[in-house]
């Protein structure tokens, strides 16, 4: 949304390639509280955008993509007592996993590949991860005409 990040043209080039191919563009109501704290919902394209809201099976597969990822991490059990704190990238995983028609995780954050490829370690989940570093093009396979 920010036209003066660096990654602006690479996350246009995804939004388009996706408009234009007619893939369903989804956002979770947790990627939605992230992005209010410094912006407003209306700023978003919520028009082109499916709303995913956390229900109880996220919930439920938040918890089992959490152990996994603690495990991996080696967290110790005090830290993890008397609750632990679930990661948000856990949470949109666990959306992105139940959902058959989700088979992209796009994004900019460069440090949730590091909590996927945890998680990976534990369970393959149905979808891939993608870092919108790498051009849509490059990532598709596609020649940049």
């Amino acid at each position: 949304m920010n036209e003066e990040d660096r990654l602006h043209q690479n996350a246009l080039g995804y939004f388009r390639y996706f408009l234009e191919n007619e893939i369903s563009l989804k956002i979770s109501t947790i990627s939605i509280a992230e992005y209010c704290v410094r912006g407003k919902v209306d700023e978003l394209p919520l028009k082109n955008l499916q709303i995913i809201p956390f229900n109880l099976d996220h919930a439920k597969q938040t918890g089992q993509f959490a152990a996994i990822i603690f495990q991996e991490n080696q967290m110790s059990e005090t830290k993890l007592a008397p609750r632990a704190i679930i990661p948000n990238d856990s949470k949109l995983f666990a959306q992105a996993d139940l959902d058959p028609s989700i088979i992209w995780f796009v994004t900019s954050d460069s440090r949730s590949n590091s909590t996927f490829s945890l998680l990976r370690k534990g369970v393959q989940p149905k979808f891939e991860w993608v870092n919108i570093e790498t051009p849509y093009h490059q990532t598709f396979g596609l020649l940049d005409l």
